[in-house]
């Protein structure tokens, strides 16, 4: 028989990896409630009507389309089948598909519920979306995001509070990280002033990937595209940009005085590290001109972090859209949103050793099982000591002790209690720390205090 496998970029988590991404989820969850923001969550699937389109040509091949229901051939003629037209035999054979990310079904969301939304509209959802890649080290098909969205503003003060938001995050996991910002209005006018307005998206997916490919290959790449020799000459020294984020202001500000869009992007960067000066930031800031995010819908300002003690790509993004429920048939909703991705903070939180000692989740005390009689003795504390929060078991199987003590050290369970014929004389119980050793006799109640002053001083 053929040994059962999951599929390339999925992974399974056990019992310990669960407990450690249940940390990342409740921690960043904690940070996103401290800003205001309140839980929706949307549909695995959503009508590929809704996901199609929003991502760029590079970002719709990635979607996990779904065959229809029951006869999906329904409706496509041979010619069709024979003729081997993916695109065609997808709009027939399925309508819908995974959903990619966060923010377009966010996007559907509010248009659909604008009647019972106040705005602005604080949102956060952390759920796993799916995208049809190629896996590699850092890159899965199915992943976690952790997203916050604010729509209904226009105010620069919510780009704000999301970089201050991401430097919460980063603190709390102990994660040093670089946060790189830039403006994809700066990146108009950039394209304007080189005469290539029409190849704007070209030249940010291109410059995009500088860090992963290297100059001579978005060059390459931008010529493939169409641009011209001259246009890529003009773009070098604008991409490559060098010196503090308020030199390069300064620069940018004379390098795109004749673009009205392209000083307002520059206008919006300066306003963000003026108001960034006066508060407390763990975070490495820096003004970046390659920075592009290659999605379409982003119209502002765009910012990603990446850890800095670890080979990975970036762990989050996210930037300014102006007008993506426009698409849905509601016009001029600004947004503005980042994401987290949990499965790659995930794998730098295990490379760095960073998760707390004591897994919030785990058993903290294992009764041994003796018989019935030492059973019946046990059930009325375990009421009482899991009334108290202290997350206790009781072996199953009154099996030979050295089983028991196996269970235990296997789930790395730090105290065992038994209570025998002497113990249950006494009504006491017989504690074991199983780190040192040490054993204690001990009433319910002593036991309980001794967790909960064990708890207080940690």
């Amino acid at each position: 028989m053929q040994k059962p496998s999951i599929p390339k970029g999925t992974r399974d988590f056990s019992p310990e990896e669960m407990a450690k991404r249940n940390y990342i989820f409740n921690t960043i969850r904690d940070v996103f409630h401290l800003y205001g923001y309140q839980q929706i969550e949307t549909p695995a699937m959503e009508n590929l009507s809704t996901l199609t389109g929003k991502y760029g040509e590079e970002g719709d091949k990635l979607l996990f389309k779904i065959l229809n229901s029951g006869d999906f051939f329904n409706g496509i003629t041979d010619e069709e089948l024979l003729a081997r037209n993916p695109q065609k035999f997808t709009v027939k054979a399925s309508e819908k598909g995974l959903r990619y990310d966060l923010t377009v079904p966010f996007a559907r969301y509010v248009t659909q519920h604008r009647n019972d939304i106040s705005f602005p509209f604080k949102r956060y959802q952390i759920q796993p979306v799916w995208r049809a890649d190629r896996p590699q080290k850092g890159r899965y098909r199915e992943f976690y995001q952790c997203d916050a969205d604010v729509v209904g503003s226009d105010s620069l003060l919510n780009e704000l509070e999301l970089i201050l938001l991401t430097g919460e995050v980063f603190r709390r996991f102990g994660i040093r990280a670089a946060f790189k910002l830039n403006n994809r209005k700066i990146l108009s006018g950039i394209a304007e002033i080189i005469g290539e307005s029409e190849r704007i998206v070209d030249i940010t997916v291109a410059i995009d990937k500088l860090d992963k490919t290297g100059l001579d290959q978005v060059n390459e790449e931008l010529r493939s595209k169409g641009l011209s020799e001259k246009a890529i000459h003009d773009l070098q020294p604008i991409i490559l940009l060098e010196g503090s984020n308020q030199e390069k202001i300064a620069k940018l500000g004379g390098m795109l005085r004749s673009s009205e869009i392209g000083l307002k992007g520059v206008s919006e960067i300066a306003f963000l590290l003026k108001k960034l000066e006066t508060v407390d930031l763990s975070l490495d800031l820096e003004l970046d001109l390659t920075l592009a995010r290659g999605l379409n819908y982003y119209t502002g300002a765009i910012f990603e972090a990446k850890a800095l003690d670890v080979q990975i790509g970036s762990i989050t993004g996210g930037g300014r859209y102006d007008n993506l429920t426009g698409v849905f048939g509601m016009e001029g909703v600004s947004g503005v949103g980042i994401s987290f991705g949990a499965d790659r903070i995930f794998d730098v939180l295990n490379q760095l050793g960073l998760y707390p000692a004591d897994s919030p989740a785990a058993t903290q005390l294992l009764f041994v099982n003796f018989g019935e009689k030492e059973a019946d003795y046990l059930l009325p504390a375990l009421s009482e000591i899991r009334a108290a929060g202290i997350r206790t078991e009781l072996y199953p199987e009154p099996v030979k002790m050295k089983k028991q003590m196996g269970y235990a050290d296997a789930k790395k369970i730090p105290f065992v209690a038994l209570a025998g014929e002497n113990e249950m004389a006494e009504k006491k119980l017989n504690l074991k720390n199983m780190t040192t050793g040490e054993q204690s006799l001990v009433t319910i109640d002593e036991l309980i205090k001794r967790f909960v002053a064990d708890k207080t001083t940690r």
